[in-house]
This record gives C-alpha cells, sequence and structure tokens, in this order.
C-alpha cells in the first residue's frame, strides 16, 4: 500500500484555478478503485492518498498524471508500507492477510 503527500510548489491561488481538474482526476482514482482514502492534510502535505496495492510503476504513472503534477503546482512523495493490522472494514485490502 501507498501514502501519497500531495506538496504544492506554486502559490494556492495558482493551485486554486487547477482545482476541478484535480477533483475530478481523484474522482477517476476513486472510481477505478485505485484510492481509498483523501484528503486534506495538515503540516508537511497539503493532501494524504492512501492507494490499494498495486505496482510502484503504475502508481508513479497514475500520480504523474495528475493536473496539479503536469501543470507544475505541486509534487508528490511516495511511502510504501506492508499492512500488517487492519481494521475490520479494511481487512479486503490488506495484502498481508489477503495471500
Amino acid at each position: 500500500m501507498y501514502i501519497a503527500l500531495l506538496t504544492y510548489t506554486a502559490p494556492e491561488t495558482e493551485v486554486d484555478y487547477a482545482l476541478p481538474d484535480h477533483s475530478d482526476w481523484v474522482r477517476t482514482q476513486f472510481t477505478r478503485g485505485l484510492f481509498l482514502v483523501s484528503g486534506k492534510g495538515t503540516g508537511a502535505a497539503d493532501q494524504v492518498i492512501l492507494t490499494r496495492p498495486i505496482l510502484r510503476g503504475k502508481l508513479d504513472a497514475v500520480l504523474a498524471s495528475d493536473p496539479f503534477v503536469i501543470q507544475r503546482l505541486a509534487r508528490y512523495a511516495v511511502i510504501e508500507f506492508t499492512a500488517t493490522r487492519t481494521a475490520q472494514e479494511l481487512v479486503a485490502i490488506n495484502e498481508a492477510l489477503a495471500s
């Protein structure tokens, strides 16, 4: 699984212009089943996304297609982790328990 941390690299006034396209892109990733949770970050990240376990190269390609990234308004840092404990509601996505 991955945690993707989005940090703005441009002023928020510029980011706001691309927000509708970014929101559509996020909605598409939820529809495709890739994203599990997203929301506004505090501190080091402006937005945080929790993804399903997929190949890292595929995730990198998806994140590179974010309108914020394409327009050079933001960048992602990605943290990979293996879930070893999971709330009952999330057991189906825990790759350690699914195998």
